[in-house]
């Protein structure tokens, strides 16, 4: 019967006439991994020339990637949808390269070789440039991604701006950190880290993080100038009580913030250790747990004896802490006098306690509900943590989170993805099981972090979208029922219109799935939070979904910018809304400076393009050549 009522919710994905299915597996078959290094070489082979003819081209004139006027490229068009056919090419290249995913595995080692090399350095920064960097990047600094910005939001679009600068993980190795070399520790990266010579290069990151944030939120004071909404740009003053629908967001990477993670690391192991000690609720979730405002006692007062022999903490990873938190503190008092949401990246399970230890004071601080304790500004919820569906601990952990923002009146910001670290999770698991292999895994138990099968994963995520679909409906009814209440008395009422009523939950959806998006949606209807409209012609003969101001404060889908295309216009065209629903993540840097962001995005993204999506997105690019072409 519910499948009778919402079939129209389910997305009508494009098929292509060429599609192959392609099975998805955490686990290569024997025939894949036989197979590898003549795929690898088909693909080089089949893209080398296609990319050769390509890039001799595109470097025979300057204005492509120099020119931020050039109209060959779609981001930089005022209508986005329409593609241009030197996006389609790029798209096709670049898809074609990370359909096999050996040859995505490799390119870290490709791009550092090739870049050591006097000649080729500056003809592979070139051919990046022109391929993935423009795929996957918004442009080299913050102002330059402005046009891109207004091109987004005239598509009605949001963003989720990240500066994606990190330190190369071969630099990484040398600082503060008991493991030797990463060759001796299968598929699994070292600790972030910032060597001696680097030059305190996490201060200049924490300054153009604050810098980021006022690029975004002076890009939403333009945009709110233009509405007859009164603009602060110039003086940076704290946002207007009445700010909705501000939709530039900015993420945060907490290990790119300090001089060597590893100190991210030692704090986490302290954390799991310490949980032996003090049954509680919170001590029953699987690794990583669930975050107690206690983890951070250390810091705020550290412990000179030690009597429950919890692992220890040098004066040096006590002060990278203390640093981290004040910095963590400076950005996000800066985005609340902005009106700019913060969003705090999940990363590997080893750094996770500590960064939800850290997020959850942040979130007590700036998404605080009691008028008395904020800090001035009025977007809610400010802060947002990132919950990962692949870790078996996410449902109970998103519980417990849930149920920690009602005791302590706050405002929970929740990011839900699937996940992008699994390969590295197992193996890491898999060598601290071993004995004979070091290990970056802490954690005290014998099954891994993460689902094995992707099933499980989706399950989880699935699970997890309507615990917090229904979560909003409780939170939006509860501040209905308050409003009514303070409606009786009219000097109540007085006060409402000086103090609105902020949101008690705000969930940012982060999936590439055609099946997720469809269930959000149905779940948003199920639960009255949105209406579908009787259909209309044209959008696929799908019926348009009617979400309200109230709901789309609190709910957005959030994809990478690059990915997905015709799944983010598909969920553009099916809600109603006056502001933007999706939120692209772009991520910007000096290319120099963003290669490592590149070649790790590639491998975390296997997730994203696997179960043949890679594969799919270079057919659709190849359809649309086709029609460019042909007609």
């Amino acid at each position: 019967m519910l499948l009778a009522r919402f079939g129209s919710l389910a997305p009508k994905r494009p098929v292509l006439s060429t599609a192959r299915h392609l099975s998805f597996s955490f686990r290569p078959s024997r025939a894949h991994r036989g197979n590898a290094a003549f795929l690898t070489r088909r693909a080089v082979a089949r893209t080398a020339l296609f990319s050769f003819t390509l890039t001799s081209g595109l470097l025979a004139s300057s204005i492509y990637a120099d020119s931020d006027t050039n109209a060959q490229d779609g981001k930089k068009k005022g209508n986005p949808s329409v593609t241009s056919l030197g996006s389609l090419v790029r798209a096709y290249v670049v898809y074609t390269m990370c359909s096999v995913p050996a040859l995505v595995d490799a390119s870290p080692k490709l791009l550092s070789v090739l870049s050591s090399v006097p000649g080729l350095k500056q003809i592979t920064e070139a051919f990046v440039r022109i391929t993935f960097f423009d795929q996957f990047v918004g442009a080299d600094t913050a102002e330059e991604s402005i046009p891109l910005l207004h091109s987004l939001r005239a598509a009605n679009k949001g963003v989720l701006f990240a500066y994606s600068v990190e330190v190369d993980e071969k630099e990484a190795t040398g600082a503060s950190t008991s493991l030797s070399s990463t060759d001796t520790i299968p598929n699994s990266p070292p600790p972030s880290s910032v060597s001696p010579s680097a030059d305190g290069a996490y201060t200049r990151i924490v300054d153009e993080m604050v810098h980021c944030i006022d690029v975004a939120a002076d890009f939403e004071d333009g945009l709110s100038k233009n509405s007859g909404v009164a603009d602060n740009s110039f003086t940076h003053e704290t946002v207007p009580v009445n700010a909705k629908g501000r939709r530039t967001w900015v993420a945060v990477k907490m290990t790119a913030l300090l001089p060597d993670a590893n100190a991210l690391r030692a704090l986490s192991a302290r954390i799991v250790a310490s949980r032996k000690a003090l049954p509680s609720p919170e001590a029953l979730v699987p690794f990583p747990g669930s975050p107690r405002i206690e983890d951070l006692g250390i810091i705020s007062s550290p412990l000179t004896t030690n009597p429950n022999n919890l692992p220890p903490l040098t004066p040096e990873q006590i002060r990278d802490i203390r640093e981290l938190y004040a910095n963590l503190h400076r950005i996000c008092k800066r985005a609340s006098e902005r009106g700019v949401k913060i969003i705090m990246d999940a990363e590997y399970s080893w750094y996770q306690p500590a960064i939800d230890a850290l997020t959850l004071a942040l979130m007590r601080e700036f998404n605080s509900l009691d008028q008395k304790s904020r800090h001035g500004g009025y977007i809610e919820p400010l802060i947002y943590g990132t919950f990962q569906a692949y870790l078996r601990r996410t449902p109970s952990h998103i519980a417990l989170a849930l149920e920690d923002a009602k005791k302590n009146n706050y405002s929970l910001g929740v990011k839900l993805v699937r996940g992008a670290y699994h390969s590295h999770e197992l193996a890491a698991r898999h060598a601290a099981l071993a004995l004979s292999t070091p290990s970056l895994s802490i954690s005290p138990e014998v099954d891994p972090p993460v689902w094995l099968e992707k099933k499980d994963s989706d399950a989880t995520y699935n699970k997890c979208v309507g615990m917090l679909v229904r979560a909003v409906k409780e939170d939006l009814e509860k501040q209905n029922a308050s409003v009514s209440t303070k409606k009786g008395a009219a000097s109540a009422a007085a006060a409402t219109s000086e103090t609105p009523s902020l949101p008690g939950l705000g969930v940012l959806f982060g999936t590439h799935n055609w099946d997720s998006c469809a269930l959000i949606l149905k779940e948003l209807v199920l639960n009255g939070l949105a209406v579908e409209e009787p259909k209309v012609s044209g959008n696929n003969g799908q019926a348009p979904i009617r979400v309200g101001e109230d709901v789309t404060e609190r709910v957005a889908i959030g994809q990478l910018y690059g990915m997905t295309d015709n799944l983010t216009d598909w969920v553009v065209n099916r809600v109603v809304t006056d502001s933007p629903f999706v939120i692209k993540y772009v991520p910007y840097g000096a290319l120099a400076e963003v290669m490592p962001y590149l070649s790790r995005r590639a491998i975390e993204n296997k997730s994203v393009l696997g179960d043949g999506n890679a594969a799919y997105e270079r057919q659709r690019a190849g359809q649309e050549i086709w029609k460019k072409i042909f007609g």
